[in-house]
């Protein structure tokens, strides 16, 4: 793979060893029913919850925030799997490799991710844990308090990576939630060799501070071995390089990987690119109800505009779009026509949507 330094770049793809399938992004991740309600700040406390993390639990905790949990949303999610579900409404090809059960929730999963045309081919657990579920809380100021039983999605392990997959993707997007499981450590590391064998991107999200926290050294070793393309938000960032100090974090990040864009809340995002830095601004948004998978949506946006070789000022633009979307209603996949909010919001963008 090369970059042109400045605001555009170059994936190089070779033709003659396309294979049969054709796929812009594959994510790799958790695959996850999400089961949402409202709550305040008094019952996060109440119940010892950190606002606005998300929370490793086992299937027993899992049980009892249900059980004390308000009217619920059900739906299909995950971060990547939620990237990739925003990738196929702009438009774009997409695959999903995660792990779940031989069970409802797992036949949900499945139903879902290849309702909007999504390749899922990993085949179900038949014993152990049960398919992942994430408990979300969402209190009025729109943070989300994630409580998550990794279930199956924990036991992904090298060869449940579908490599045909993997090969034919453009871009391989890592979740770095998965993370947490040593055996979907070792995943990603086959699938990053595989990708740049094939002369594909590898493309990382770092999905939560406290998971920053939780595997520092194995990230930045991960980073500079294999990723092509970052993704955090500026807290994420600082855990990353252990500052407070921000304009430091580019700079650091600069020198390890090609393309890092760094989400920014209601300032937007920065993209680092070589010895450049590329502003963005948030795209407009008439009210925030509920802020799950906004950096999420944010890498959907980016990560479309890579495959459609738009400028990186643009795949930021995208980015913002997709995510202003998103955090105008409750859940984490697109309730709106993406493609023609996009054609509405950025009618100067090149991209044919």
């Amino acid at each position: 793979m090369k970059f042109r330094t400045g605001s555009s770049y170059t994936v190089v793809i070779e033709q003659a060893r396309m294979p049969s399938l054709d796929i812009d992004v594959v994510g790799i991740g958790n695959a996850i029913v999400d089961v949402m309600a409202p709550a305040n700040d008094a019952f996060l406390t109440h119940h010892g919850m950190t606002k606005g993390t998300m929370t490793l639990v086992d299937e027993d905790r899992a049980s009892a925030i249900y059980s004390v949990m308000g009217s619920t949303v059900t739906a299909s999610g995950g971060s990547a799997a939620n990237t990739i579900a925003g990738i196929a409404a702009l438009g774009g090809r997409t695959g999903f490799i995660g792990k779940i059960r031989d069970d409802e929730l797992g036949a949900e999963f499945r139903h879902d991710i290849t309702a909007n045309g999504t390749v899922f081919r990993t085949t179900p657990a038949t014993d152990g844990a049960a398919t992942a579920r994430c408990l979300i809380l969402v209190t009025p100021d729109s943070q989300r308090t994630m409580n998550t039983f990794l279930g199956a999605s924990g036991t992904l392990a090298p060869e449940d990576v579908d490599m045909e997959l993997v090969r034919a993707a453009r871009i391989v997007y890592l979740e770095g939630y998965l993370y947490d499981a040593p055996s979907a450590q070792r995943a990603f590391h086959s699938a990053s060799e595989a990708a740049h064998a094939a002369r594909r991107t590898v493309a990382l999200t770092l999905s939560d501070p406290f998971c920053v926290q939780r595997h520092r050294a194995a990230f930045l070793e991960l980073i500079e071995r294999h990723v092509d393309v970052l993704f955090a938000n500026h807290i994420e960032l600082l855990a990353l390089f252990k500052t407070e100090d921000f304009d430091y974090a580019l700079e650091r990040v600069r020198e390890i990987v090609g393309i890092a864009a760094i989400t920014l809340g209601a300032d937007g995002s920065v993209v680092i690119a070589g010895a450049e830095t590329i502003a963005v601004p948030a795209a407009p948004v008439e009210a925030i109800v509920d802020s799950t998978g906004a950096g999420d949506s944010y890498a959907a946006g980016f990560l479309f505009g890579m495959t459609r070789d738009a400028s990186l000022y643009d795949c930021g633009r995208l980015g913002s779009v997709a995510a202003s979307e998103i955090i105008g209603h409750f859940g984490a996949r697109p309730q709106t026509d993406l493609r023609a909010l996009a054609a509405q919001a950025l009618p100067d963008c090149a991209i044919t949507f």
